[in-house]
């Protein structure tokens, strides 16, 4: 079951990686649909984008804990950090370049990760992401506004 999450999650990563490519603009805020494993929308970042971000990730509160941290639907969204921020907690005291927001389609939005290493981490949050949200112009689910 893990070797199935890890190859899921490499799959999703490298689309995430060629649409980047395709796009010729790393700079970009990724929209990914999960169930179709497309892009549904590229935005530039602005610097609301930025602060809600940090904001969120400021608001970290747990580690995931699920054996398949990646669900079958929902939005996951990747927001470039320019500047880079440097998170220190527990878990992890990185310098972060990107963001990867999961939204579920039932179930609360998470944070996916990576250190300077490349090792991955899913971190639970306590805020909203409405504002986020917003300020992207993405769908709304159910349960995003936790």
């Amino acid at each position: 079951m893990v070797r199935k999450t890890l190859i899921l999650l490499g799959i999703l990563l490298l689309q995430f990686n060629l649409c980047m490519v395709k796009a010729q603009n790393q700079n970009l805020v990724l929209v990914l649909d999960i169930e179709t494993n497309k892009i549904i929308k590229t935005t530039p970042p602005n610097p609301n984008v930025q602060l809600e971000t940090v904001k969120i990730m400021k608001a970290i509160d747990g580690i995931v804990k699920k054996i398949n941290p990646i669900p079958n639907k929902g939005l996951m969204v990747k927001i470039p950090l320019e500047p880079s921020f440097h998170l220190e907690n527990k878990w992890v005291n990185a310098l972060i370049d990107e963001v990867i927001i999961i939204i579920p389609e039932d179930e609360l939005p998470y944070l996916l990760l990576f250190d300077d290493e490349n090792n991955s981490y899913f971190f639970t949050f306590e805020t909203k992401i409405d504002m986020l949200i917003n300020n992207i112009d993405i769908p709304r689910t159910s349960k995003d506004s936790t």
